[in-house]
């Protein structure tokens, strides 16, 4: 492993804060050699686009060359948010934990999605019984709940990890993004909320107004991103975050999924502004506020397929385009080895 030790966990937000000031930064012998690679490949230079990007992003933050696809990983984070008590959603709480058990079971999207990925998901539920506070009247986790959950996502990531896709199921959690998105990056709060599970004309004005009275309600938070995500978030995105930062220590590069991954991610952003380079845009949803969130973070998503599933669907789908990338760099022939003339 060439990254830093991950901690076995942490201790508060304030250590949590260092660390990410202190984060690895890219491997520039990895990615020197993918470049003096790449051009003695059989085709010409820049004739497979992102696929060459994808491959040198793949060794700049694995910190090798070649770099290898040989233990992919997802994770699924699962939590439930007090706010749905104000009719933000049109599914009920306990969805979220029957859908947990779907994945258990094989059943859901992402599962077919995996496999036929060649990844391996893992479910991490996050004290279904105990839904957050609902963060119009209060921050919806404690310091201590906050840590908690994300040193779950942390302990998530397993040595010897590749690629790691990371999402989430919350029921309630669109509402939960579209506040972190609306505090960290001003406009109405309508530009950042969607439709979500299917709230349409009132019942989705009624939830922008939520997002805009939780986003007044800790306005003194607005210029920090762990305590935005604290009051505004859930266990589901805190974990996402820690999962998030702990690949980076470990030197693995992630693949996140839609909205709800994204905002999750942008808090990061908000502490340390390099905290999310080795984290690609896995797509684009059809949530309406995901591209400009995405735009915001200087991200371009490698896919668009009009997807708003959420539980990491997004992410795994992407995985054989970074298997292709890795096939094409590792795998063709350069102009010496099959006697081919390059251009002069």
């Amino acid at each position: 492993m060439n990254g830093t030790s991950t901690p076995a966990a942490v201790g508060g937000i304030d250590e949590l804060r260092r660390l990410l000031q202190e984060l690895p930064g890219p491997d520039g012998t990895a990615t020197g050699a993918a470049r003096a690679r790449e051009p003695q490949l059989t085709k010409p230079p820049g004739s497979l686009g992102r696929l060459e990007a994808i491959a040198e992003w793949l060794a700049t933050w694995q910190g090798r060359h070649p770099p290898t696809l040989d233990s992919v990983q997802v994770r699924v984070f699962a939590g439930n948010h007090g706010v749905v008590a104000k009719g933000v959603s049109a599914y009920p709480a306990e969805v979220t934990a029957q859908m947990v058990g779907n994945f258990q079971a094989g059943g859901a999207a992402v599962n077919q999605l995996c496999r036929a990925a060649g990844a391996t998901l893992d479910v991490v539920a996050l004290e279904l019984e105990r839904p957050t506070a609902d963060f119009t009247e209060a921050p919806a986790m404690t310091e201590g709940e906050f840590i908690i959950a994300f040193n779950a996502g942390m302990a998530s990531v397993p040595d010897g990890c590749d690629l790691l896709g990371v999402g989430e199921m919350g029921i309630g959690n669109t509402t939960s993004a579209a506040a972190i998105c609306h505090a960290l990056f001003g406009g109405a709060a309508g530009d950042w909320t969607g439709p979500g599970t299917g709230v349409a004309g009132a019942a989705l004005d009624a939830k922008a107004q939520v997002v805009a009275d939780a986003v007044v309600r800790h306005a003194a938070a607005r210029s920090d991103g762990l305590e935005v995500l604290r009051r505004l978030g859930g266990r589901e995105l805190a974990a996402m975050a820690g999962a998030i930062t702990a690949a980076r220590l470990k030197r693995v590069p992630v693949l996140l999924d839609g909205y709800v991954a994204t905002a999750a991610a942008a808090a990061l952003q908000a502490v340390s502004t390099d905290a999310l380079d080795h984290a690609l845009a896995a797509h684009v949803s059809a949530e309406p506020a995901h591209r400009g969130l995405l735009e915001r973070l200087g991200k371009t998503a490698l896919l668009e397929f009009s997807m708003r599933l959420g539980e990491a669907s997004g992410a795994a789908l992407a995985i054989p385009l970074v298997r292709a990338a890795l096939a094409c760099h590792a795998g063709m022939a350069t102009f010496a080895e099959a006697g081919v003339t390059d251009k002069d």
